[in-house]
């Protein structure tokens, strides 16, 4: 059963990530309209913290362990706080020209 936990916490990750690149893109065609921009950065915002949610279950699963966890949240992190740069500042990426 553990086994299959496993596949799916990591299914999930992927997802999650997956996810987060694929509204960024959305965000970044609907630059034109900066509330829609921003909507869908939030959008980014909380995948991201999905995928950090099922690493932190997967560390405490120990279905990765603490080298890989602190690697890949270190990237999370490093997203979030690029994201919520966009966020903050969405005419600097040409929201609403």
């Amino acid at each position: 059963m553990s086994e299959r936990r496993n596949i799916f916490t990591h299914r999930q990750i992927r997802r999650s990530s997956r996810s987060a690149n694929i509204c960024t893109i959305e965000a970044y065609r609907k630059r034109r309209f900066p509330n829609h921009f921003v909507s869908k950065l939030t959008d980014v915002d909380m995948e991201n913290s999905e995928t950090q949610g099922w690493l932190e279950f997967s560390l405490a699963c120990n279905y990765i362990n603490n080298e890989v966890y602190d690697k890949l949240h270190s990237l999370s992190d490093e997203i979030g706080r690029l994201v919520q740069y966009m966020i903050d500042n969405p005419g600097k990426f040409g929201a609403g020209q």
